[in-house]
């Protein structure tokens, strides 16, 4: 255990977990901005041995957490297993795999083979990713068809079962439905990026979960400042819930471990001024 400041914790289906998630997106090469920059990316994390520092800096504050593709994209196999196997530290996969949801018998044996490879690679937690679940959305019976059969394969090969929710109907129907998920990724920030409906709505919709729930694109995929990401949805979300954040480089997860920090404490950010050329006197 690091002598640094430890991130607060919730739990979720009985496991610890930090409020704080590492994401993958920067990892793997997802900018939503356009090619070139998802080839910086990549460029950047090309081996195991370049995301080692990134994995180092967040469990060295506790956030021990990793949401993504963790069992398919290549990337994330190598570097989390190295830093496992370098550092004797766990990082508690949260596993998003795209999955055959097609209603045949070969497209289940094809789902069924994708959840006992994501069991394989170490996942604690397995969520049908939002564009295979979305598939099976029925907003007139206000259902997810065949959810069931789905997440009782994740629980049948040890996992726990969440749901991957872009669609922000998949908490509700979930919830209305009693379907056996212990949380929901969602997206929310503070610009709506990517989010189906407005602000308002899908915060109310957190609020109301019976589950907590794991947010992702904070900073609408770097539309907005750390700062100004992070300090929103720290202030309006709820204790149990979560933040994932994506990262480029080891710089970049201290830096939003320190905002988070601060806007818990209320304080403003420990950290350098930006490098901007020819400050006006009254920001340097």
């Amino acid at each position: 255990m690091s002598n640094l400041k430890q991130f607060p914790r919730t739990e979720v289906g009985g496991v610890s977990l930090p409020r704080l998630l590492i994401g993958t997106n920067w990892i793997v090469g997802y900018s939503h901005t356009g090619h070139a920059a998802d080839m910086d990316i990549r460029e950047t994390n090309k081996t195991a041995e370049d995301v080692f520092q990134t994995y180092k800096t967040f469990t060295d504050y506790g956030v021990d957490a990793i949401l993504g593709v963790t069992s398919i994209d290549k990337i994330l196999v190598d570097s989390i297993k190295y830093f496992q196997d370098k550092t004797g530290r766990e990082l508690i996969q949260i596993d998003t795999p795209w999955m055959n949801v097609d209603d045949t018998k070969e497209a289940r044996a094809e789902a069924e083979k994708t959840i006992k490879n994501s069991a394989k690679s170490g996942a604690k937690f397995c969520f049908p990713h939002h564009s295979s679940v979305e598939q099976l959305v029925n907003k007139n019976k206000r259902t997810i068809d065949r959810l069931p059969d789905y997440l009782s394969m994740i629980r049948d090969n040890g996992m726990i079962p969440g749901l991957s929710a872009h669609m922000p109907e998949l908490i509700i129907y979930s919830d209305l439905n009693n379907y056996d998920v212990e949380t929901y990724i969602q997206l929310f920030n503070c610009m709506g990026f990517l989010m189906q409906i407005e602000i308002e709505s899908i915060i109310q919709i957190i609020h109301n979960a019976k589950k907590p729930v794991m947010t992702i694109k904070p900073m609408a995929a770097g539309r907005v400042s750390p700062y100004v990401g992070l300090t929103f949805n720290w202030n309006v979300l709820r204790p149990c819930d979560m933040i994932t954040v994506g990262v480029k480089t080891h710089w970049e997860a201290y830096e939003d471990i320190e905002i988070s920090f601060a806007a818990f404490e209320k304080r403003l950010p420990d950290l350098e001024g930006r490098g901007s050329p020819n400050k006006t006197e009254i920001i340097k």
